[in-house]
């Protein structure tokens, strides 16, 4: 039976303008399928991948900003924020969108998926990976 692997996904580019944060959710959601332990990481100018009420509308672009919403089907439950990149952008948790996921093992409650965390505890986090994909 293969090895489960701890993959985390960091996320360190604005979600328009380049197709760094689309991509980068697609291979999330690629890398379920193949039952790894999959977390992601939203740090530097990631942190706007997951703030609420995106409108791509002027830029002509498509939103995707709601695939995010559907991570915790998916079992990607944690999202990892890093408290110093919000606070650079002058961002708070409010700031975000809920996340949430629905937790089996406690009846199914409804959970938030975000953790907003300081850098040296996200530097711990991630040498405990076994992968890290950087977008």
């Amino acid at each position: 039976m293969p090895t489960v692997k701890k993959m985390m996904y960091v996320n360190r580019r604005a979600p328009h303008g380049t197709g760094y944060a689309l991509e980068g959710l697609e291979v999330v959601l690629i890398g379920t399928a193949f039952e790894q332990e999959v977390c992601m990481a939203f740090i530097g100018d990631g942190v706007y991948q997951i703030m609420q009420g995106q409108d791509t509308r002027a830029a002509g672009m498509k939103n995707f900003s709601p695939t995010y919403k559907a991570l915790g089907d998916y079992d990607v439950t944690r999202l990892y924020v890093e408290q110093e990149s919000l606070s650079e952008r002058g961002l708070s948790v409010d700031d975000l969108m809920p996340l949430t996921y629905e937790d089996e093992d406690d009846d199914w409650a409804e959970k938030p998926s975000v953790q907003v965390i300081v850098r040296k505890e996200l530097s711990q986090i991630m040498a405990a990976q076994d992968v890290l994909f950087n977008f």
